[in-house]
């Protein structure tokens, strides 16, 4: 591929259930692919007003998490050549580029000086910022990091069990973390978000409605990846209903060019979940049954031996539902690398 726009890190923008005010935010992540050149999208998805942002810059935090940066490193993020700009309601804010080496899977600061309050955030970052002295374990406003790179990505449709809940908090040991080490040319792009449904606004929106701007949005994608389901069958969502979600997922994937492809629901045996078992071996049936372009049996990777309703205790949490860091390895090692081929074919 040639060298184009691609991201290199996103997280699911969702809404603040009451306005903050920041003031000043020191936030850190971890992208998948580097570059020499990058812009920072920002949004404003859920605010009612314009979000001012006074003052931004990029620099090499001392390790994820840290509000200290390494001396000389900062680079100053300008719109349009201003070094501040109002980002409407409800719409998204990508900066101007900025000529700064990222190194593949390395760690970028961002640090805002925002007027106003912030209604746009991602709750399950994993990962502390600061809001001045304050630590909290929350991204605000900051959807995505793009470099200039031939390298192809792969978007990450998911709810908790994607999102990293379960993993060490600033360790990056969530499974599209993991599988990044295994796959380091490849752009993995992880719009999960806890709680979140293919069809029920539970925890963001559905997955069927951000779809567009989650999916089809994201610069340098060659295809989709679906793990995503159990909160909806876990709270009465009839199977035939996830399914039919699957099929519009891949006719409008198809329709945008790319791939899809999708893994089967792990087990929840022992969990508040445990009574929709039935509509899980229904679901995961279908998805074996070649319902995506392909899949990857996670459920065979994670279940315990001789009860398969059930996860593995080497990899549960001790909730029944979520993996910790052993599990989410697990899975980021079943992952098969000769799907990622296709994007550089």
């Amino acid at each position: 591929m040639a060298d184009r726009w691609v991201h290199t890190w996103t997280a699911m923008p969702q809404s603040l259930p009451s306005p903050v005010d920041c003031g000043a935010v020191h936030q850190t992540v971890r992208v998948t692919v580097g570059g020499d050149t990058l812009r920072v999208r920002f949004s404003n998805a859920y605010g009612l007003s314009g979000l001012r942002i006074s003052a931004a810059t990029v620099a090499v935090p001392r390790h994820a998490g840290s509000r200290e940066i390494v001396p000389g490193s900062a680079r100053e993020l300008r719109f349009g050549g201003h070094s501040s700009v109002e980002v409407p309601p409800g719409a998204p804010m990508v900066s101007d580029p900025v000529v700064m080496p990222l190194a593949p899977r390395s760690d970028l600061a961002i640090t805002l000086r925002l007027g106003g309050p912030v209604s746009t955030y991602h709750p399950g970052s994993r990962t502390t910022s600061w809001l001045d002295s304050t630590p909290v374990d929350h991204w605000f406003v900051i959807s995505g990091v793009e470099v200039v790179s031939a390298a192809p990505g792969l978007v990450l449709l998911g709810d908790s069990l994607t999102d990293g809940r379960g993993s060490t908090t600033n360790g990056n040991d969530r499974w599209p973390d993991l599988l990044a080490v295994r796959a380091p040319g490849i752009a993995l792009l992880n719009q999960a978000a806890g709680g979140n449904q293919l069809l029920g606004d539970a925890n963001g929106p559905n997955m069927l409605s951000r779809f567009d701007r989650d999916m089809l949005g994201v610069s340098g994608a060659f295809g989709v990846f679906v793990f995503a389901g159990v909160n909806d069958i876990g709270t009465g969502t009839p199977p035939g209903a996830v399914i039919a979600a699957y099929r519009q997922l891949v006719t409008r994937s198809h329709a945008a060019g790319l791939r899809i492809l999708g893994a089967t629901l792990t087990p929840f045996g022992g969990h508040e979940y445990d009574a929709a078992e039935s509509s899980r071996t229904t679901v995961n049936a279908a998805i074996r049954g070649g319902l995506f372009d392909d899949y990857v049996d996670f459920d065979a990777a994670v279940r315990a031996p001789g009860s398969p309703s059930r996860l593995a205790p080497p990899y549960d949490t001790g909730d029944h539902l979520h993996l910790n860091p052993p599990g989410y390895a697990t899975l980021a090692n079943t992952f098969p690398l000769h799907w990622l081929d296709h994007g550089s074919a």
